[in-house]
């Protein structure tokens, strides 16, 4: 496998991941980095993800992952800035973090692989794209992922 082709393996695993999000949401592609034999990429979740529907955000993703068979190799359990990490049985690293403003960010490191060039991700957005340029805070709202959880309401 050469980089172009794991820098793909990774879009799909994010694509996938992206489509087990229910209810979905918008994101836009984040930045593409290239080592000497590995690379990373990375997308960003332009819908806010409330504090109380983090939790929540992370089980979807979390469960997804395990279904895929992929392990999971640490969590942060912060209420404000959660993360997860896994790994994929070909020894892919992905991770889902949040940062502020309640903005949820994946990404895929590859093994080392053979050395290529590599080409931007082709998948299209939902929302719009802010490849190339700072991506702002997030800014669409939901009424499930952005709202307070039943369960905090009653609080």
């Amino acid at each position: 496998m050469n980089m172009q082709e794991a820098a793909e393996r990774a879009d799909a695993i994010l694509d996938r991941t992206l489509s087990a999000v229910q209810p979905a949401v918008n994101w836009t592609h984040g930045e593409t980095s290239e080592g000497d034999c590995d690379v990373s990429r990375r997308r960003a979740v332009m819908t806010v993800i409330s504090e109380e529907r983090r939790g929540s955000f992370l089980g979807v993703v979390e469960r997804h992952w395990k279904g895929e068979g992929f392990s999971p190799l640490g969590a942060n359990a912060s209420r404000k800035m959660p993360a997860t990490y896994f790994e994929t049985p070909d020894d892919f690293r992905v991770r889902l973090r949040f940062g502020g403003n309640g903005q949820a960010f994946f990404e895929v490191a590859t093994p080392c692989v053979e050395r290529s060039a590599v080409k931007a991700p082709t998948a299209e957005t939902v929302g719009p794209n802010y490849a190339g340029s700072p991506i702002p805070a997030p800014d669409v709202r939901s009424d499930f992922w952005s709202g307070v959880a039943a369960d905090s309401a009653k609080s």
